[in-house]
Order: structure tokens, then sequence, then C-alpha cells
């Protein structure tokens, strides 16, 4: 179970191997799990009861950190917190 603090961050760190680290926002990151989610051709069993790709993309911002889009790649996502510099 995740952790509910984790539900009240605004801003993710996005993980793809091979790429440099992303920071987006919270409607940001759901859009880019929405893209990775898009690219199935049948949704994982835990996501397929989802009514939509977009609700799927909460439940996994809501309960999850990861997601292996194939063997030995998987996609990451943590919430940070972000603070402006000089803080």
């Amino acid at each position: 179970m995740s952790d509910p603090l984790i539900r009240e961050m605004d801003n993710y760190v996005v993980l793809v191997p091979g790429e440099s680290e992303q920071f987006l926002d919270k409607e940001q990151t759901l859009l880019w799990l929405q893209s990775w989610l898009n690219k199935f051709d049948s949704l994982p069993l835990d996501l397929d009861c989802k009514s939509s790709i977009a609700e799927a993309a909460q439940h996994l911002l809501d309960t999850a950190c990861d997601l292996e889009i194939k063997t030995g790649f998987t996609i990451q996502w943590y919430a940070v917190r972000l603070e402006a510099p000089g803080r």
C-alpha cells in the first residue's frame, strides 16, 4: 500500500531506461503514464479492469512506482518535493 502523503505530491521524477530523468508535474506524469499504457496490446491484468486508460494511469500513480513494459524494460516514477533555489 502506498503512503497517503505521496498523493499530496505535485511533482514526479520519471525514469526511462537509456534516457535522462525528467521532472514532471502530476498532470504531465498522468499523461506520460497514459502514453506508455497506450502502447500495450492489452493491459496487464490488474489494470485491465479499469474503465479507461486515464483511470488505469491514475491507479498506477496512486499504487505503484514502476511498470514493466517488456522483459528487461521497466519505467519508473517517484514523487519528489521540488524546492526553490536558496531555500
